[in-house]
C-alpha cells in the first residue's frame, strides 16, 4: 500500500522547519540568543582603554565620610584635589538636580536679613567700640552663610577646574505632547546639530532613542559645569544592559550620551565637532563609531584579569584624604560614581549580574575611544536567511536518508561551524550574527525526525520481539530489578509453565512480602499453587500472606498501620521496605508524613525518607494530580546539585504512600538560632544567609522555586561548618490544595507579600523570606507578627517592618541595608537574584572584617 504523503520524512521534515522558523520570528528563542551574545562577550579579549579610572563611592568612603547624600562641598574639594592633580576630564555622576540647603543656612540668612534691615546696622549713636562688634558680627554671619552654603562651593569648584562633566537623567519613552517648559540655556549648549540622513544607510528614516522625561542639575550648579550628558538606560527585555544610547531626542533635540560627552572632552572636541549618520554611525572627530538604526552602540565590556578589575578602581576616602596621589589621575578620564551597598541600582551586563553604573559607563567610554563595539553587519539578515535554507534541505531531504551515526556525526559538525564561527567573529571582528533560530532548527529538527523514524520503524520490531518468551524472562527481571513488581508479574506469568517460571515467581513474590504487599504475594502464590501445589514451602507461604494481609499494610485510609506510619520491629516479620529502601527506624514526624532513616542494601548507603500520606491529605478528584505534581517536582528537585542543597537520591510510592529518599544530615534545622538567648555571632549568621542566596540562585537558574524558605527547612551542623538546605519542590506540591481538615498548608510568617495575594512567583519570592530569616536570626524576633493569621498576611502585604538596628542598635548597618532590600514589597525593587544578594553579604562581612581590624588598631 502507497505512504500517504503526510506520512512520510520530507513532509514531517518541512512541517518541523515552518514551526521552528515560525517561533523564531515571534522571539520565542531571544532568552538563547542572548545567552549567546553574552557568552561570545565573555570570551572576546581587548585592552581597555589606559586613560580611564574610577574613583568609587563605596562601603568605606561612606563609613568614614558620613551617610549618602554628602554635603556638596565634598565633591567640590575632591574636584579640585584631581583638576590640581592633572586629571584631563572628570566625569561625575552623582545627580545634583535639586538644592542642597544645609538647615543651619535658613538660620543665618534669617539672622543677616535681621542685621541688614534693624537699627543695629544704621545706628549712629552707639560707641566706636560697639560699633565695631556689630560690624564684626556681621561679617561673621556673611562668612558663615558662605560655609554653609554647600551648592555656591560646588558651583565655584565647577567654574574655577573648568573640566567637569556633569550628568543629567533622561526616561526612555515616546513623548504624547509638547515639554512643559523649554530647557535653559545652560541644556541647549550641547546639543548635538550635525545631522545628516542618508536614505541608504535610513532606509525608514529613523531616530534616536526617543526622551520623554529629564532631570537637569540645577541653574546655580548646571550653569559653571563644562558639559553635561545624558544617563538614560536601555536594559534589553531580560534588564541586562547590553548597549549604550549614545545620542537621544529629546522633542526634536538630540543630546549626546555621558559617555560620548566625556569621549568628547578628552579629545578635545566640542559638539559642532560632532556628525551623526542616522541609522548608521557617529564621526567624532577621526573615529567613526557604528552603531545599529537607533544610535545604540552594543558595548565591548572589557574582562577583569586574575580578579583584578580591567579599570582601576579607588576609594574616594583614600583620595580624599590624600593616601592616594592625585598625581596619579595625570591625563586621565576620572570617573566619580557610587558602588556602596544600598545606593544606586546595579546592572546586569554580559560579564557581571550586578555591575556598579559607574563601571558600566567605564565601559562606555573605553569602548568609544578604542572603537570596540559589536555591530550586527549589513549582511546579517540574509546571511541568516541562507543558513536557515541549508538546513531546512539538510533536514528535509538528507538526513531521511542517513544512518542514525552518520546523521549524529553531520549534526554535531554544523552545530560545531555554527556555534564556534559566531563566537569567531565576535572575538575577532566584532560580529554578530543571531543565530538562535539556525541553532534550535538543527538541533530540534534532528531530535524529532530521528525520534520519529525510530518510533515508526524501530517500536514494531521491539513489540515482536517482546512476544518471545526469552523476551518476557528478560523483561521482567529487569521491571522486577527496577521495582516494578506488578509489571513484571505480568512478564512472568506469559511464560510457558516449567520449573524456571515458578522460581521466577517464588523470588517475586519474596519481593512483594519485602515490600508488604502480602495481598499481591498471595496471588503470586495462588498462580504457582495451580502449576505445582507442592512447590517448596508455598503451602505456608499462602496462608502467611492471608493473615498478614489485614495486619502490616502501608497505604490505604482505611489502615490504622497506614495512620501511625510502617510497622517496624513486628515479631515475625522481616524489615519493612519502601521501594528499594529498608526501613531502620522512625527519625520524626511531619505535617503530612513520617522521616525514617533508611539503607539502600544494594550499596549500603544510609539515607532519610520522607513519606507523605497523600490519600489521606488529599480529596479523592484532586489525588492523581497532586501525585503527579509530586513525582514532577521530586525530579525537578533530584536535578539540583549544590554543596548546599540536600541531595535527593530517588523518589516512589507504595500504595498511596509517596517517599522521597534523600542525603541524611547531621545537625539541627536553624529554628533553635532564632530566639532571642540562642542567636549565633552575626558575621557567622551573614555566612550561613550568603550560602543559603548562593544555593538559591543555583536553584533558581535551573526554574527551581523552593517557595517555603524558614529556619525549619535550613540544617545546620555547628562542628563542620555544614549548611543544607531542604524540602525543594514540597511547597510547591500542596499549593493552592487543602488538606482534609480545610487548613492551607504553609508558613505565612515567611512568606512574600505576592505569595500571600496568590500571584505567580519566582525567586525573589524565596529571597523575601530568606530576608524575613535573616532579620529573625540576628534580632530574635520576626519582622512581621500579628495576633490573628489576617492581622498577620495584612502586615506583610502593607507595613513596613521594624528596623533591625533598632530591636539590636549593634548591628553594623550594612546589615539593616540588605534586610531592608530584600523585604521590600514591589519584586522589582527587591534583590533580582541570589547573586546580588550574596554579592551585598561578602561586602558586609568586609566591611565588619576591617572595622574590627580597625577597632583593635
Amino acid at each position: 500500500m502507497k505512504q500517504a504523503f503526510w506520512n512520510k520524512d520530507w513532509f514531517a521534515g518541512l512541517a518541523i522547519c515552518i514551526i521552528i522558523v515560525s517561533l523564531g520570528k515571534v522571539g520565542t528563542f531571544d532568552g538563547l540568543e542572548r545567552a549567546t551574545y553574552d557568552l561570545g562577550v565573555r570570551t572576546s579579549d581587548r585592552i581597555p582603554s589606559d586613560k580611564i579610572a574610577i574613583i568609587a563611592i563605596d562601603d568605606i568612603s561612606i563609613a568614614n565620610i558620613g551617610r549618602w547624600p554628602w554635603p556638596r562641598n565634598v565633591h567640590a574639594e575632591m574636584h579640585r584635589i584631581l583638576h590640581n592633580g592633572g586629571a584631563k576630564v572628570i566625569g561625575q555622576t552623582t545627580f545634583f538636580i535639586e538644592p542642597q540647603i544645609d538647615p543651619g543656612l535658613q538660620h543665618i540668612q534669617n539672622l543677616l536679613e535681621f542685621y541688614s534691615t534693624s537699627q543695629l546696622s544704621q545706628s549712629e549713636r552707639i560707641s566706636a567700640a560697639l560699633n565695631r562688634d556689630i560690624d564684626s558680627l556681621g561679617e561673621k554671619l556673611l562668612q558663615a552663610e558662605i560655609d554653609l552654603n554647600t551648592d555656591q562651593k560646588l558651583a565655584d569648584s565647577l567654574r574655577d577646574t573648568g573640566n567637569v562633566v556633569l550628568a543629567m537623567h533622561m526616561s526612555i519613552g515616546v513623548p504624547l505632547g509638547k515639554p512643559d517648559t523649554s530647557l535653559p540655556q545652560y541644556i541647549n549648549r550641547n546639543q548635538l546639530e550635525k545631522i545628516k540622513n542618508n536614505p541608504t544607510h535610513n532606509p525608514f528614516n529613523l531616530l534616536p532613542l526617543p526622551i520623554n522625561n529629564v532631570l537637569y542639575p540645577i541653574p546655580q550648579i548646571g550653569k559653571q559645569a563644562d558639559s553635561i550628558g545624558a544617563l538614560a538606560a536601555y536594559p534589553d527585555p531580560d534588564g541586562g544592559i547590553r548597549s549604550e544610547p549614545l545620542v537621544v531626542d529629546y522633542y526634536n533635540q538630540i543630546f549626546p550620551s555621558l559617555s560620548l560627552q566625556l569621549a568628547m572632552r578628552s579629545l578635545n572636541l566640542k559638539p559642532a565637532d560632532i556628525v551623526i549618520n542616522l541609522g548608521d554611525s557617529l564621526q567624532l572627530g577621526r573615529l567613526n563609531i557604528k552603531t545599529n538604526d537607533e544610535m545604540l552602540m552594543h558595548t565591548f565590556f572589557y574582562n577583569d584579569k586574575n580578579g583584578v578589575s580591567a579599570f582601576p578602581v579607588d576609594s574616594f576616602y583614600d583620595v580624599l584624604e590624600g593616601k592616594i596621589p592625585a598625581s596619579k589621575y595625570r591625563g586621565k578620564i576620572v570617573l566619580i560614581g557610587a558602588t556602596a551597598t544600598g545606593v544606586g541600582d546595579t546592572m546586569l551586563t554580559p560579564i557581571n549580574s550586578s555591575m556598579a553604573p559607574v563601571l558600566t559607563l567605564a565601559h562606555s567610554v573605553s569602548s568609544i575611544l578604542n572603537e570596540d563595539y559589536f555591530i550586527e553587519p549589513a549582511w546579517s539578515e540574509p546571511a541568516i536567511a541562507g543558513i536557515i535554507l541549508f538546513i531546512s534541505l539538510y533536514i528535509i531531504l538528507v538526513l531521511p536518508r542517513l544512518k542514525a551515526g552518520a546523521s549524529v556525526t553531520l549534526t554535531i559538525v554544523f552545530l560545531l561551524i555554527l556555534f564556534l564561527g559566531q563566537q569567531a567573529l565576535m572575538g575577532s571582528r566584532g560580529l554578530w550574527l543571531p543565530l538562535a533560530t539556525p541553532l534550535i532548527l538543527l538541533i530540534i529538527g534532528h531530535l524529532l525526525l530521528t525520534s520519529r523514524r525510530y518510533l515508526t520503524t524501530e517500536k514494531g520490531k521491539i513489540a515482536l520481539d517482546a512476544e518471545s518468551a526469552e523476551s518476557n524472562r528478560m523483561l521482567g527481571l529487569s521491571l522486577q530489578g527496577q521495582g516494578q513488581l506488578d509489571a513484571a508479574f505480568d512478564k512472568f506469568r506469559r511464560l510457558p509453565n516449567s520449573s524456571e517460571k515458578l522460581e521466577l515467581l517464588y523470588n517475586l513474590a519474596l519481593d512483594f512480602e519485602r515490600k508488604r504487599q502480602f495481598n499481591k504475594a498471595g496471588s503470586v502464590y495462588q498462580v504457582m499453587r495451580d502449576i505445582n501445589p507442592k512447590f517448596r514451602d508455598i503451602k505456608n507461604r499462602i496462608n502467611r500472606a492471608n493473615a498478614m494481609e489485614e495486619t502490616v499494610i502501608l497505604g490505604g485510609s482505611n489502615s490504622n498501620a497506614a495512620q501511625k506510619g510502617l510497622l517496624l520491629n513486628n515479631s515475625g516479620v522481616e524489615k519493612p521496605m519502601l521501594g528499594r529502601y529498608e526501613v531502620e527506624k522512625e527519625l520524626g514526624k511531619g505535617a503530612m508524613g513520617a522521616v525514617y532513616l533508611g539503607k539502600d542494601p544494594k550499596i549500603s548507603r544510609v539515607v532519610a525518607i520522607k513519606t507523605m500520606a497523600l490519600s489521606q491529605e488529599f480529596e479523592e478528584d484532586e489525588l492523581q494530580n497532586v501525585k503527579e505534581r509530586f513525582f514532577r517536582e521530586a525530579e525537578t528537585a533530584g536535578r539540583l546539585s549544590h554543596p548546599n542543597i540536600v541531595t535527593i537520591y530517588d523518589a516512589g510510592e507504595e500504595h498511596d504512600l509517596a517517599y522521597i529518599a534523600m542525603e541524611f544530615l547531621k545537625g539541627n534545622d536553624m529554628v533553635q538560632y532564632g530566639k532571642p538567648d540562642a542567636l549565633l555571632p552575626v558575621p557567622r549568621v551573614l555566612d550561613i544567609i550568603r550560602r543559603a542566596a548562593e544555593a538559591l540562585h543555583y536553584a533558581h537558574k535551573q526554574n527551581v522555586v523552593h517557595r517555603d524558605i524558614k529556619p525549619a527547612n535550613v540544617m545546620y551542623e555547628p562542628k563542620t561548618d555544614t549548611l543544607k538546605i531542604t524540602d525543594f519542590g514540597i511547597a510547591r506540591i500542596t499549593d493552592s490544595s487543602k488538606t482534609k481538615t480545610g487548613m492551607v498548608l504553609g508558613t505565612p510568617s515567611y512568606m512574600s507579600p505576592e505569595q500571600l495575594a496568590g500571584k505567580k512567583v519566582d525567586g525573589r519570592s524565596d529571597l523575601f523570606s530568606l530576608g524575613v530569616m535573616l532579620f529573625q536570626l540576628v534580632t530574635g524576633r520576626l519582622p512581621f507578627q500579628g495576633d490573628s493569621m489576617a492581622s498577620l498576611m495584612y502586615k506583610i502585604a502593607n507595613e513596613a517592618h521594624p528596623s533591625a538596628d533598632s530591636i539590636r542598635p549593634e548591628l553594623p548597618r550594612c546589615v539593616s541595608v540588605i534586610i531592608n532590600r530584600a523585604l521590600t514589597k514591589n519584586p522589582e525593587k527587591r534583590y533580582q537574584n541570589g547573586a546580588m544578594m550574596s554579592a551585598d553579604l561578602r561586602k558586609c562581612l568586609q566591611i565588619m572584617a576591617q572595622n574590627k581590624k580597625a577597632a583593635k588598631s
